[in-house]
């Protein structure tokens, strides 16, 4: 499996398909897993890359807490291994956040695509998104706090695989609060017009981790921002609308990379 070195830190990741580089940025604390359902939309005509952020899955567990500029370094060293200089990048809250910070510096990804993600780090409740991997009751509190009641209510089998998918996959306690610390000092309001790069953010209306008036504010903000919101849907909106939220990853993809349609 492949691995990058970020300064000395190794860090793991996925390729799977051939074509135009598509990365998959996670949120706080949270596996591989949650891109699942966005990956097969993607890989094939697309190259989909999912890199695991420092303390995560497969990746070195350095001492922390951990700073925002680790997290791009996470991303450039992944982008350098493969030969990747301009990838679109797929952000979900904190994945969100380091690729905007991302794209703020001199490398320039070709397009975002932005779920669940505010313009300031004090604007998503990590606290509310994330469980103790060790711990059943908060891992299902948690998917609570993500995932609609609908959704909840008729997909048990989804919701018991993906308590499965983080007991394996998420970060410890002390990886959780060491990646907070780097999410507390991102805050690109006053910014967001210097972020140039062609951008589709994609909300939950019913988003509790991250309100959906931040995803507004955020597309607003952005030159080249546009604002998709997805009725009835949480923070964990890939999963449980993944079907609308794949159909508009695509038709962004198709539109802002050349392949063959």
């Amino acid at each position: 499996m492949p691995h990058a070195n970020a300064d000395g830190v190794s860090i793991h990741y996925e390729v799977d398909g051939d074509g135009p580089p598509v990365v998959f940025c996670g949120d706080v604390g949270l596996g591989a897993w949650q891109f699942g359902w966005q990956h097969g939309a993607v890989a094939g005509p697309f190259t989909a890359i999912t890199p695991e952020w420092r303390g995560i899955g497969e990746s070195d567990r350095p001492t922390g807490p951990y700073s925002l500029s680790e997290f791009v370094g996470d991303l450039e060293a992944v982008l350098s291994a493969e030969g990747v200089r301009n990838p679109h990048l797929v952000g979900y809250g904190f994945g969100g956040m380091v690729a905007l910070q991302y794209a703020l510096g001199r490398s320039r990804p070709e397009s975002l695509t932005l779920l669940g993600t505010p313009p300031s780090g004090a604007d998503l409740n990590a606290e509310g998104l994330w469980g103790d991997p060790n711990d059943p009751g908060e891992l299902r509190s948690a998917l609570d706090a993500g995932l609609s009641a609908e959704f909840r209510e008729e997909r048990p089998d989804v919701l018991d695989q993906i308590e499965d998918w983080r007991t394996v996959e998420d970060a410890d306690p002390q990886v959780f609060e060491w990646q907070r610390a780097a999410m507390a000092e991102f805050d690109v309001g006053d910014q967001l017009f210097e972020i140039t790069t062609p951008t589709l953010v994609l909300h939950g209306s019913d988003d509790r981790i991250c309100p959906v008036e931040y995803g507004e504010t955020l597309a607003e903000g952005l030159p080249r921002g546009e604002f998709v919101e997805v009725y009835g849907a949480g923070h964990l909106v890939g999963v449980e609308a993944s079907g609308h939220v794949n159909d508009e990853l695509r038709s962004w993809l198709d539109e802002h990379a050349d392949v063959e349609r």
